[in-house]
């Protein structure tokens, strides 16, 4: 978590574009922008970098300065954190995938008891023993990003023979406007960012009759989530 008297630096550097490309900007000119004293700016410059907000290297006319993505991210959470606040926590995003075959490691996850009797508990079905997966365009990742900074239902770790099983994030969704189920968002996967996983109590595949390629709608409940227990 940044310190939050470096947030207004970080949001500076966004107006130059620095989440976009490298820019050359001397301390003296930061400190100006944030009317504090030179050593301020280099200081918060230093803070920023230590933590992994930013990456900078020293120039000729100063330092050459780039927003990391724990940085753009940073930001997303406080862009998040104004809105709720201006505009409230919206109720639902919505989301379109494409199918794709995963690796099938969500059958053996969704089998764990650990796991599905929480799911039972806290979400109100038994998960189909397995995760849809959908590929997110650019605009559809946006999205997801922004469901990541809302609160959400926690399935927590367990341990099973000396092996740990991490904790889960979840939000009930409706599938293609008919079926209950839930998103999940696991921090540690195979698969990169763009892909979202769905889990549901019947097997959606064959509910849907859905094929590689097959576009997928999914309404994602925030509100819904955070009046669970």
């Amino acid at each position: 978590m940044m310190k939050p008297i470096l947030w207004y630096t970080l949001y500076k550097l966004a107006e130059f574009e620095a989440y976009k490309k490298n820019i050359k900007l001397s301390t003296v000119r930061l400190a100006e922008l944030l009317e504090a004293s030179q050593q301020t700016a280099s200081r918060h410059l230093s803070e920023l970098e230590k933590n992994g907000f930013i990456l900078k290297q020293a120039s000729f006319r100063g330092v050459e300065v780039s927003i990391t993505k724990k940085g753009l991210e940073e930001l997303g959470r406080i862009y998040i954190g104004l809105k709720n606040f201006l505009e409230g926590i919206p109720s639902q995003i919505i989301l379109e995938g494409t199918l794709f075959s995963g690796f099938g490691e969500g059958s053996y996850y969704l089998g764990q008891k650990g796991y599905t009797l929480q799911i039972r508990r806290k979400l109100g079905f038994n998960p189909y023993p397995g995760t849809l997966n959908l590929k997110l365009s650019p605009s559809e990742l946006r999205k997801k990003q922004e469901l990541e900074m809302y609160p959400s239902l926690t399935i927590e770790g367990f341990m099973v023979d000396k092996r740990f099983f991490g904790k889960v994030r979840c939000f009930p969704a409706i599938i293609n406007n008919v079926v209950n189920g839930a998103v999940i968002l696991i921090k540690r996967t195979h698969y990169d960012e763009s892909v979202l996983e769905v889990i549901a109590p019947v097997h959606l595949r064959k509910r849907f009759n859905l094929k590689e390629g097959s576009k997928v709608k999914i309404e994602v409940l925030i509100k819904t989530s955070t009046n669970l227990h």
